[in-house]
């Protein structure tokens, strides 16, 4: 039976319905009621007590609606779907492919017998995180050097999407964390994604050729961006070298470009060492690729392998969690299912992400990816149309910056449901003598507040009774009622960051498996490549031959010619 044909899918729909006409059912009522929001909260603590606490009190449910999402869980299989993830079967069936990206971070010495080939697995996992390990010391104690005997201090990470996205969160989130400030003294890591020239030039315009590393991702070692920027930084490090006299390329490329790949013959034509190229599996998709060398071998040059073992051991503290914990007691599951009530149900279709940490700047971004490139769908896994609104538009900036940008129109515009993430310590405590509150108090004071606000709002009454002239009354109104959900973390340190980034995996995995989706293909990217490639061939052929434009529709071909007569 299809999702929407179930029961308890009804049954959902006609809670929805009353949350949406019965004023009762108002956030600033729901709050007052201390025994429901006792019920609305899941903590997690680990044996050395750093703790994940989530509060989803102002979200728009009750215990009762929990039930009902709980039980439909059940009714979906999703504790199976979950189990098959972990053990290994291709639950990517548009590929045929495994979805394996815990096992990434699974420890030495771990019992993966579940898979039936974990065993080998897990060998092939560490055999490459002992590579990295290896490969990453040398660099960083000046044993492995430049081709005119510098140590190699600036790296430069070059791919695009999941080869980006997460590792440079990551960066972000580690640079003011003190033990991964001081393994990063003196070093200085930088991504270059997108092939627009500024990108390259602002990427590299300080930096000594002579003391840089490039570090190339691209699985095939055929991405048109990556490739195009990998040769240009190249050119780049070759032409620094001419400059001082020093021309043996190949020479040059063996101690200055490194890759994360699996087309080694590409890369050694490419002229990178191959006891310097680094895999993965085809288990591992893009945006899920962080915990592989994907992630690991530029940031372990920039922190550490030791610091980001802790990264890796995060993620796989929230690993177990996620398939091991009871659903009622479990974190993703319930940030799966209230992305689910809110997004079929109750009809919004964006969620903002504010994390009250500058640390978490690159996380929204990340997110964004992961959830919208996997939820993304229009069919289910059989290829039906969904019949309901599946997938979120997710955005968001860290506190308190977002609140001096679109938290109006979350306020007095659209609902938009929202998840706060906040931290009891912060990475770098600062407290001003006659200040009220240390600076991380004054973060946390709005962290505490904002989602208050939109729960409860400001009535009519409660203006006037203000004194608010009659005129500016309806313009100081907050209807409230606007859903949110605030995870508290004790501290943002590597093995934190790995907790936070498989919680939203996870939560990601949850809703595609309630909505019968594949969250682990990606065609929607595939036809602008395509059509990029026309475009491309003509842009070619116009510069080098003069050849007219063809081949487009009217709009796109007097764009072109446009753009082709400019300078002309």
């Amino acid at each position: 039976m299809k999702l929407n044909e179930l029961p308890q899918f009804t049954a959902l729909e006609t809670a929805a319905a009353c949350f949406k006409a019965d004023e009762k059912l108002h956030l600033r009522n729901l709050c007052s009621d201390s025994s429901r929001c006792a019920g609305l909260v899941a903590s997690h603590e680990t044996e050395s007590g750093a703790k994940v606490i989530l509060d989803y009190s102002r979200q728009q449910v009750t215990g009762e609606t929990m039930e009902l999402l709980f039980d439909l869980a059940d009714k979906v299989g999703f504790t199976a779907r979950r189990d098959q993830m972990r053990s290994g079967a291709k639950i990517n069936s548009t590929e045929g492919r495994a979805v394996l990206h815990h096992a990434l971070r699974m420890p030495k010495g771990y019992d993966y017998s579940i898979n039936a080939e974990g065993k080998e697995i897990l060998a092939q996992v560490h055999e490459v995180r002992d590579k990295i390990e290896a490969f990453t010391n040398k660099v960083r104690s000046g044993e492995f050097v430049g081709a005119t005997g510098k140590q190699l201090k600036n790296f430069v990470c070059i791919g695009i999407g999941g080869s980006q996205l997460g590792p440079e969160f990551v960066n972000e989130a580690l640079r003011a964390d003190a033990a991964a400030a001081r393994a990063s003294e003196g070093r200085t890591l930088r991504f270059l994604a997108n092939v627009d020239p500024v990108d390259f030039e602002l990427c590299t315009r300080d930096l000594d050729p002579e003391e840089t590393l490039l570090v190339v991702i691209s699985k095939t070692f055929t991405t048109a961006e990556t490739m195009l920027n990998a040769r240009t930084a190249k050119k780049w490090i070759l032409d620094g070298f001419a400059a001082k006299g020093v021309t043996d390329a190949k020479a040059i490329t063996s101690k200055h470009v490194i890759a994360v790949s699996t087309a080694i013959d590409l890369c050694v034509e490419f002229g990178i060492d191959e006891e310097n190229i680094f895999g993965f599996w085809n288990w591992v998709g893009g945006r899920y690729s962080v915990c592989s060398a994907v992630g690991i071998v530029p940031l372990s040059l920039q922190y550490s392998y030791d610091v980001m073992s802790s990264f890796l051991d995060g993620a796989h503290d929230i690993d177990e969690h996620f398939f091991n914990a009871p659903l009622r007691e479990n974190i993703p599951v319930i940030l799966g299912l209230l992305g689910v009530w809110n997004s079929t149900f109750l009809g919004y279709e964006t969620r903002a992400l504010l994390p009250y940490s500058q640390a978490l700047k690159r996380f929204p971004a990340h997110i964004q990816q992961v959830d919208m490139e996997s939820n993304g769908k229009r069919v289910d896994i059989e290829g039906n149309p969904l019949p309901f609104q599946a997938g979120e538009i997710n955005f968001g900036e860290p506190g308190t910056n977002g609140q001096h940008s679109f938290y109006q129109l979350m306020h007095q515009g659209r609902v938009v449901p929202a998840d706060f993430i906040g931290f009891m310590e912060s990475q770098v405590p600062v407290s001003l003598e006659g200040e009220p509150v240390s600076n991380h108090d004054e973060l946390m004071s709005n962290f505490f507040a904002q989602p208050d606000a939109l729960a409860y709002g400001k009535t009519l009454n409660e203006v006037a009774q203000e004194g608010v002239p009659e005129v500016l009354r309806q313009h100081k109104v907050f209807a409230g009622n606007r859903p949110s959900s605030s995870m508290l973390m004790t501290r943002l340190d590597a093995f934190a960051v790995g907790q936070l980034l498989a919680i939203y995996e996870h939560r990601t995995a949850v809703q595609g498996f309630i909505w019968g989706l594949n969250s682990f293909d990606q065609w929607g990217v595939e036809l602008g490549k395509v059509l990029a490639k026309q475009v491309r061939a003509q842009l070619s052929s116009s510069r080098k031959s003069g050849a007219h434009v063809q081949g487009f529709n009217s709009s796109t071909s007097a764009l072109l010619e446009a753009y082709l007569a400019h300078g002309k």
